[in-house]
């Protein structure tokens, strides 16, 4: 469990307000991938809500664990959660896509505390959080890792070849969450490159995999907490892009929209923000 208060009572009052805030940061600088980071929202409030042992006073414990957001596409969610969970203060996210602003659209290593890894370029985040977990076991550090793929991720030939290599080295102290939202930039993932049965190609590949409501809480919690004894573990989270708001739910145009003004009001009355 995470070592420090948290500013809301719940898990869902959390993944409610990084919402309002990704919608807002799309808002205020025009930037894309918006329904992408609504998507996944649930699994990182889940994560460092209830799971993550990490301190924001001390983000870089060597001790740590860590999530690579591998779909950094959407790290406004990223940035959303780590803010409203104490890593820095949510006026910060000002600081995001601005001309020396120090939150990039795509992340990278030390803009903000937390921030684990410089991702975007799709399909390499398991192999960067397989060398984190093998350097925990090399070491003898009972640090977990954690990685949030995007379905898109699982057509890269880099990751296979992670997900082969990790079950081989018995990194049981591994979990993928695989944000399976059904779409990617330009059609539906099944149209793409044939995905299914998803689960069963993690399964096959010797991991420990089970197949959850992507934003079902509690469900997250208590499938990011299982650790295997000898597999690394594989968790297909289904998904919905645009998560949260009823106007933006599985319409790819929010993949490159950015709301007006009048649509993040919108957005955050259904969000009970305002």
């Amino acid at each position: 469990m995470t070592t420090f208060p948290l500013d809301f009572d719940s898990l869902p009052a959390l993944a409610a307000r990084a919402r309002a805030d990704a919608i807002g940061m799309s808002h205020r600088v025009g930037s894309a991938h918006l329904a992408s980071a609504l998507s996944c929202i649930d699994i990182l409030a889940a994560a460092y809500g209830a799971v993550l042992k990490i301190d924001p006073r001390d983000p870089k414990n060597p001790n740590r664990d860590r999530l690579v957001l591998s779909k950094g596409h959407a790290v406004s969610a990223l940035y959303a959660v780590l803010a409203r969970s104490g890593f820095f203060s949510p006026e910060e996210l000002h600081q995001f896509n601005v001309d020396g602003g120090h939150l990039p659209e795509q992340p990278s290593p030390g803009c903000a505390p937390g921030v684990e890894w410089a991702t975007g370029s799709l399909g390499h985040g398991l192999n960067v959080g397989i060398g984190m977990a093998l350097a925990a076991k090399i070491q003898g550090l009972d640090y977990r890792t954690f990685v949030v793929l995007s379905d898109g991720e699982c057509n890269e030939g880099t990751t296979w070849e992670g997900a082969m290599f990790a079950p081989s080295k018995g990194l049981n102290r591994l979990t993928v969450a695989v944000d399976y939202n059904k779409w990617q930039a330009t059609g539906r993932s099944e149209e793409i490159l044939a995905l299914k049965p998803l689960a069963k190609k993690w399964e096959a590949f010797g991991w420990d995999t089970v197949e959850v409501d992507g934003h079902d809480l509690p469900s997250l919690v208590r499938e990011l907490s299982a650790i295997h004894p000898e597999k690394p573990r594989a968790i297909i989270a289904h998904t919905i892009k645009g998560k949260g708001v009823s106007f933006m739910e599985d319409d790819n145009n929010w993949h490159y929209r950015s709301p007006s003004a009048e649509e993040v009001i919108r957005a955050e009355k259904e969000l009970g923000i305002i």
